[in-house]
């Protein structure tokens, strides 16, 4: 099914074009892609992209474009706690297709399944699954599975290699502070159509 482990393609449009960082001498900007949803909603995704693929590629805030790339995970210290953050991170740029939004990945399952059923009676499982990548990195991405594949993936076990398929998808969540105020956040995840054990 995957020549990679990891492969994300998304179509839609570009906002909050910033400079984020720079590495060796190379700049690195990051934007938010507005991708539609075959449902009425949308997905606001996070994209860091080099200068050199925006040089070749020039954009400009309202620009509709495809990227293809991977899903990267890092670690940033926010209010004296360490957060997991998710980017979809550019290797190419594209002309904008309508309502592009797939990705597959080859992992590991890192932590326990989490079953749960919702008040409406969906059934979802809940995983956090270890992409390998080059320099002996790896991504951590959440990933939330669905109906009769969630009972599926609620009887994987740590360690277990998966192959997934779905989209990648934001969230909009409430979440209570120390202080009792409520504020919210955004998760991103990997909303998980197909899924299968891999074995040897």
């Amino acid at each position: 099914m995957l020549e990679t482990t990891n492969s994300v393609s998304v179509s839609g449009s570009l906002s909050g074009l910033t400079l984020s960082h720079r590495i060796y001498g190379e700049a690195f900007y990051t934007f938010w892609l507005t991708c539609a949803r075959l449902s009425e909603k949308v997905d606001i995704l996070p994209v860091t992209v080099s200068e050199h693929l925006l040089e070749q590629h020039p954009l400009a805030d309202g620009a509709k474009v495809g990227v293809k790339g991977q899903l990267r995970s890092y670690n940033k210290l926010v209010d004296g706690r360490v957060r997991l953050y998710l980017t979809i991170f550019a290797r190419e740029l594209t002309d904008y297709e309508d309502s592009v939004n797939e990705i597959e990945l080859k992992g590991f399952l890192c932590k326990p399944p989490v079953f749960r059923v919702t008040p409406f009676g969906r059934e979802i499982t809940d995983l956090l699954v270890a992409v390998n990548r080059a320099y002996n990195k790896s991504d951590y991405i959440p990933c939330i599975v669905w109906g009769r594949n969630a009972r599926y993936a609620s009887g994987l076990e740590v360690g277990d290699k998966v192959v997934m398929s779905g989209r990648v998808q934001s969230r909009d969540y409430e979440k209570k502070l120390e202080t009792g105020e409520v504020v919210t956040r955004t998760a991103y995840e990997v909303s998980v159509a197909k899924i299968y054990k891999e074995t040897e």
